[in-house]
């Protein structure tokens, strides 16, 4: 038997909206439970299952967890065993290397010649922490050029937050279907099998692999009730399911490593749900951006978009910043990113256009990153462009910057250092300021 059932939740369905809810949906009249989490016998003899993303007693509004009735149950899979090809992909401890204090620039990741899908297209570039401890995350690109085909991944060491560059990501996932654009993320739950597949034939982009504490919204303190995220805007998808019995491939990172075993059918096989766990994505054209109106540049924690705080009030574990289109209007103000060095150690991809710092040399595709107190800012060209501009209101457009940042300080990979890709003179964008001339 080979059918995709469609029900509520084909991939053309109306996505669920809100951020954290809890949601209940079915692919199937029947299938989903009433009044109760496992009766002694599901509907159509269905397996109830739980998935949970946070520890059983954690506070109710900490807490994550969904109820998945799917036509067999994970745990009927036989022994994983070494993924048979190489991998780029690592996980912390990230020890291979020394860190390096040093600022770090990276060119576009190219697609690849040969057929390579979502899971073969990841590169690890950097990160911190352990996923053995639950602190940290670990930063990847990703180059494709073929879906996934008869293969699904999970991984089984954080949640997944992906920012396709270019190209689409179709994510089919136990729990339903959602494509992302460029401009577009998707969070997958740690766990949460999927397959990656390429409406447009390639893709490339960024993934922050989340250790820590899940992703949520940030406080808005004296921001007040609205505006950043609003949680309407965030769509789930609806239950949708295959009933397809034909070899799949299940790869899973646990501990860094991959890992492959092979079922004899699609483990894509929820019937329906409910909880508040499950994957999501958020369209960042719709993230209501605060900025100042008056003076002065405001911190770029304004921009946050999701937050996974750490044990240290106030700092997170990771923060993902974005920098969207939005009104100049400051007076009397340099209006470009000042020069600063930080607690929080930043690493910053570019979706699309030009970031306003960086008048040359960062390119959509490519990444940076600048340490814990590392001195970074405008570079030359973008700075005298600031000191000199007519400063009426004016439109940054036809751009999208982002940064993950993190309390830890990022250690590149060993691949990542040795890299052609690796700007070998990008200290040079901040060679040329002329000393200050103080009155004699």
């Amino acid at each position: 038997m080979s059918r995709a059932h469609i029900g509520a939740g084909t991939a053309d369905a109306p996505n669920l909206c809100g951020f954290g809810n809890h949601f209940a949906t079915e692919a199937v009249a029947g299938a989903l439970p009433v009044g109760r989490n496992s009766p002694q016998r599901v509907a159509y003899g269905l397996y109830a299952e739980q998935i949970s993303g946070t520890a059983f007693t954690a506070p109710r509004a900490e807490n994550r967890r969904a109820w998945l009735y799917r036509l067999r149950p994970t745990a009927a899979h036989p022994p994983f065993a070494d993924y048979r090809d190489a991998s780029l992909l690592r996980s912390g401890p990230f020890d291979e290397v020394p860190p390096d204090p040093n600022r770090l620039r990276w060119d576009p990741l190219p697609l690849p010649e040969a057929p390579v899908d979502f899971v073969d297209g990841l590169v690890t570039y950097g990160g911190n922490g352990d996923p053995a401890t639950g602190t940290g995350i670990a930063i990847h690109l990703y180059a494709a050029t073929k879906s996934m085909a008869g293969r699904v991944f999970f991984n089984a060491d954080g949640e997944l937050l992906i920012l396709p560059q270019a190209g689409r990501l179709r994510l089919v996932t136990e729990m339903g279907v959602l494509t992302l654009a460029p401009g577009e993320i998707g969070v997958v739950p740690r766990g949460l099998r999927f397959r990656a597949e390429l409406p447009d034939g390639t893709a490339r982009g960024y993934v922050c692999e989340n250790y820590g504490a899940l992703f949520r919204l940030p406080e808005l303190g004296p921001i007040g009730a609205n505006g950043l995220a609003n949680p309407r805007d965030f769509e789930t998808p609806a239950a949708w399911f295959e009933d397809v019995d034909a070899p799949c491939e299940v790869v899973q990172k646990f501990m860094g490593r991959l890992w492959a075993t092979t079922l004899d059918h699609s483990p894509l096989d929820v019937v329906a749900w409910h909880g508040n766990l499950a994957p999501y994505k958020y369209d960042l054209a719709r993230f209501n951006t605060i900025n100042t109106v008056s003076y002065d540049h405001p911190d770029p924690s304004i921009f946050t978009v999701l937050t996974s705080p750490s044990e240290v009030p106030g700092t997170a574990n990771c923060d993902f910043v974005i920098f969207p289109p939005r009104w100049m209007v400051a007076e009397a103000t340099f209006r470009p990113p000042w020069f600063h060095r930080n607690i929080m150690s930043e690493f910053m991809g570019l979706i699309t256009g030009e970031y306003d710092a960086k008048a040359g040399g960062f390119f959509p595709g490519g990444a940076s990153l600048h340490n814990c107190m590392s001195g970074h800012g405008p570079d030359k060209k973008s700075y005298d462009a600031g000191i000199a501009a007519d400063l009426k209101p004016t439109k940054i457009d036809e751009t999208l910057a982002f940064m993950f940042e993190s309390r830890w300080v990022i250690h590149p990979t060993r691949h990542a250092l040795e890299s052609p890709l690796l700007q070998p003179d990008y200290d040079n964008c901040w060679a040329g300021f002329a000393k200050a001339d103080l009155p004699k």
